[in-house]
């Protein structure tokens, strides 16, 4: 390919050859790779990491210590609908049930839609529920963080309050193990409701 200058004095128009240039066509997988590299960087932290824990399976804790009202680490995951976010409460539910994983992993966003962090590279999935807790979700436009709601010391297990309904407090009982547990996974808020309905068993 040339490109001709007419306007030049020569009365033979000057020709300059145009290198070819190759495009470097990423594949499908690398593209969907480096997509998935940076989800996983997302749900990452230096604040933190994952190890087994006393009160479920595997939990977060800190590496370093983590001043109160630090931004730790996002909440990733998947936006979705509250028609699909009760499907698949629903079947997470059942399946929790028969393997004894944790259950839920779907957070309130809005009015329309939810965040399922049930994906391998969401870190905070793995944060347990704890009826004294140390952090709390903040939503921030679609994006979900978890800051400190205290000074956190190094090893210390990042805990916030999963906030269940009472309703179906029976399916979730609590194993923090800090003093004041309630026996459930259940909101601060409904703690009265939860007291009331377990006096009303004795």
């Amino acid at each position: 390919m040339t490109f001709s200058f007419p306007f030049c004095k020569s009365a033979n128009p000057v020709r300059i050859p145009i290198m070819a240039v190759k495009k470097k066509v990423e594949s499908a997988e690398k593209i969907l790779h480096r997509k998935l590299l940076a989800l996983w960087e997302r749900g990452q932290s230096s604040y933190c990491e994952v190890r087994g824990s006393a009160i479920h399976g595997r939990g977060v804790y800190a590496t370093c210590f983590i001043p109160k009202e630090t931004k730790i680490i996002e909440y990733v995951g998947e936006l979705i609908d509250k028609a699909e976010s009760e499907s698949r409460g629903i079947s997470q539910q059942e399946k929790s049930q028969k393997t004894g994983d944790a259950a839920v992993y779907i957070f309130t966003l809005s009015n329309k839609y939810d965040l399922d962090g049930n994906v391998p590279w969401n870190t905070a999935r793995l944060i347990n529920h704890s009826c004294s807790p140390n952090c709390e979700a903040w939503i921030d436009g679609r994006k979900i963080f978890i800051h400190s709601t205290t000074d956190i010391e190094v090893g210390e297990e990042l805990t916030f309050d999963y906030g269940f309904d009472v309703d179906c407090y029976k399916d979730h009982p609590c194993l923090c193990g800090r003093d004041g547990c309630v026996g459930y996974i259940v909101g601060r808020s409904q703690w009265p409701e939860l007291q009331a309905r377990l006096q009303g068993e004795s």
